[in-house]
């Protein structure tokens, strides 16, 4: 099987990548990235000598490209994963959501609809997140049929692009297949985000910014959990079909940054001047900032017999010595220097 992922050099994405690398060698991965400012090819570098991995750099507004590209190297199954997907991006910067989650999504799917209905079919499977169903009280679990009510550009952006590709199965008859999950955390993963953010800010005993209460809770869900689930829907998920994939991990933030706290100061040492949970300074909430998130994934334990492998503590203690022991990787991010991988280990090498 011919795969194009796309968004593949992001955080979900190479952890996604690498699960299919290793678990097919016979399917051929190629990979399709605008390399925007989360796009890192650090990330798959122990993938560069794979002889199923393929890198492409290009933006999924380009559908010509696009188009060229699924006909070109006969590709059967696209999971789209290319998104700015930063809520506090979206607020200062609405239109580049608008433009990359909505517009871009479209472009794939008419390349898909073109090419995909010469005698040739293959699957679309459309990544998108919990956020589309807006915010929950403090019971209750967002499920397939919960209405849409998105609070933020970003999480609007991405219910546009739901609704476009249920429009392509029901009108086009395109296959496809989409997934809304839980927050992601473990390697790989931008330091703008809670886990990251807070584990590179405890190391440096440098303060650790919590928006309002602290209280807001998200359902986690360990990376290399949603990349088995995104496997199973893409092989054997029903058409048309929408997937809850969830954590079971519910945390209210605060909890969250005092495991973070405690397993620093665990695994990293402590420091002198006292515990790392010293750090934490509550700032202004953001706008519109959703209170409580959790998912009822049923329909996946039921139907594909999927189910999280990791629970929160250990996922999180995987995450943090990950980040412990690759400095380097973290180091790249902060000071920019990952965007010159791709100059200097991909020009002219993989990309088409």
């Amino acid at each position: 099987m011919n795969l194009l992922v796309t968004g593949g050099a992001g955080f979900i994405g190479s952890n996604l990548v690498r699960h299919l690398a290793a678990a097919y060698p016979a399917h051929r991965i190629v990979v399709l990235d605008a390399l925007t400012y989360a796009g890192n090819l650090r990330s798959l570098a122990d993938l560069e000598n794979a002889p199923n991995y393929h890198f492409v750099r290009g933006d999924i507004r380009d559908q010509k490209l696009v188009t060229q590209l699924l006909a070109d190297l006969q590709i059967e199954g696209i999971i789209h994963l290319a998104a700015e997907s930063h809520v506090d991006r979206s607020i200062l910067g609405p239109e580049e959501f608008l433009q990359t989650n909505v517009m871009g999504t479209f472009a794939l799917l008419e390349a898909a609809r073109t090419v995909w209905r010469d005698g040739r079919t293959g699957r679309f499977h459309h990544v998108s997140t919990d956020e589309v169903y807006g915010s929950l009280g403090e019971t209750g679990y967002f499920t397939e049929t919960t209405p849409y009510a998105p609070n933020s550009p970003y999480s609007a952006s991405k219910a546009a692009s739901d609704h476009l590709v249920r429009a392509y199965h029901h009108t086009y008859g395109l296959d496809v297949v989409t997934t809304n999950c839980s927050n992601n955390y473990g390697p790989f993963q931008f330091p703008e985000k809670l886990i990251p953010l807070m584990i590179m800010n405890a190391r440096d005993g440098k303060p650790l910014p919590v928006y309002g209460d602290g209280r807001n809770v998200r359902d986690w869900l360990y990376v290399q959990d949603h990349c088995e689930a995104i496997d199973l829907v893409l092989h054997k998920g029903t058409a048309g079909e929408v997937y809850n994939i969830g954590g079971n991990n519910e945390r209210r933030n605060i909890d969250v940054v005092h495991a973070v706290c405690d397993l620093v100061d665990e695994l990293a040492g402590p420091q002198p001047e006292g515990p790392r949970r010293r750090l934490i300074t509550y700032v202004k909430d953001r706008p519109g900032h959703d209170r409580r998130y959790a998912i009822d994934a049923t329909k996946i334990r039921d139907d594909l017999g999927w189910e999280p492998r990791f629970n929160f503590e250990d996922g999180l203690r995987h995450t943090i010595e990950w980040y412990l022991h690759h400095t380097d990787w973290l180091a790249a991010c902060i000071d920019g220097s990952y965007r010159d991988y791709y100059e200097s280990n991909y020009q002219g090498k993989f990309d088409g």
